[in-house]
């Protein structure tokens, strides 16, 4: 064979192998019985996310004990998980193995801070979800570090967590599997994993809003153009509001620094006012009633003004005296 034909059929080998490689991780854009769906939901500033497919029911028997000829297929807490080894009639989720809690890949479940899911600690990150359902009702939920398909290659060596949650019969039917958020509070929401007539529902708890908070004002100002002092004043609020006093202060601070630069440059209703609200954040009120009526009087100078905004500002004024 001639160095030119070996190089040809060697580098044809390698394109073959590479267009292979490809096919094995790269998915047709083609429909899929089960369609993907991702939802989200902020507690807080905490975003948890859950990325899914969604099987239909579609007449077949959804959660049941596995008669004896499937449960020999899987030991302990094995998946029974595979449609190509079920036999027609066996249910689609067994009792008492592991179960992606979905359809094609592995459901994801992402949270961006420290969490608590029925009281017990998860740490931010990314999971594959999984489920163990029970005929009792008392189900064990999963958040696995591994990221692979489905619960094919499940390993419970890999959890970071696992929790039992009630799972509960309803009166109707969910023909494709869902999740969603109900009730949230400040702190706290409820995800339900809802298909065919079982709701499976866990509460996820944010640990510390305000110090997630908190972590995000610092990159949102740090973000902000140099010389704008509206995110510092509108981070000094929120750290403030919640006893967070000397970060609020530094922000507060900040934010005087920058606005009396704009004030050195031009006068103007706006920032004059801005300076007095920068002043009462920081307790320091004869400064803060002055600024006011520098700005009163430049504010009635200013035909751009208009009569509703002194009336606002002359009353700010009077409650400035008044101490309020």
């Amino acid at each position: 064979m001639r160095k030119t034909d070996r190089f040809f059929v060697i580098f044809s080998l390698f394109a073959v192998l590479a267009i292979t490689a490809s096919a094995q991780v790269v998915r047709p854009p083609v429909p899929r019985d089960s369609q993907k769906m991702s939802i989200t939901q902020t507690i807080g500033t905490t975003e948890i996310g859950i990325t899914f497919s969604r099987p239909a029911v579609k007449g077949r028997p959804i959660f049941g004990a596995p008669p004896e000829t499937m449960a020999t297929r899987a030991k302990g807490e094995g998946t029974l998980d595979d449609q190509n080894a079920r036999k027609a009639g066996e249910p689609i989720v067994p009792f008492d193995h592991v179960w992606r809690a979905g359809a094609n890949e592995a459901t994801m479940f992402t949270v961006a801070d420290d969490v608590l899911v029925n009281g017990q600690p998860l740490a931010a990150g990314k999971y594959s979800f999984h489920v163990i359902p029970a005929k009792d009702g008392n189900w064990t939920i999963i958040f696995n570090k591994d990221l692979d398909w489905g619960s094919f290659t499940y390993k419970a060596e890999n959890d970071a967590l696992r929790v039992k949650t009630k799972a509960e019969a309803v009166p109707f039917n969910m023909e494709f599997l869902t999740y969603y958020f109900d009730p949230i509070s400040a702190d706290t929401a409820t995800v339900h994993l809802r298909w065919e007539k079982m709701d499976v529902p866990f509460t996820v708890k944010v640990k510390d809003v305000v110090g997630s908070t908190m972590t995000r004002l610092k990159a949102y100002v740090a973000a902000a153009k140099a010389e704008d002092p509206g995110p510092r004043i509108n981070a000094g609020n929120y750290a403030k509001a919640n006893k967070q006093t000397e970060q609020a202060n530094a922000w507060f601070e900040e934010a005087l620094k920058l606005n009396d630069a704009m004030i050195a440059t031009k006068e103007t209703f706006q920032n004059l006012q801005r300076k007095a609200t920068i002043l009462l954040n920081l307790g320091r009120g004869p400064e803060a009633l002055a600024a006011a009526e520098r700005a009163l009087v430049v504010g009635k100078a200013d035909t751009t003004v208009t009569k509703a905004q002194i009336e606002a500002l002359e009353k700010r004024i009077a409650d400035i005296k008044a101490g309020k």
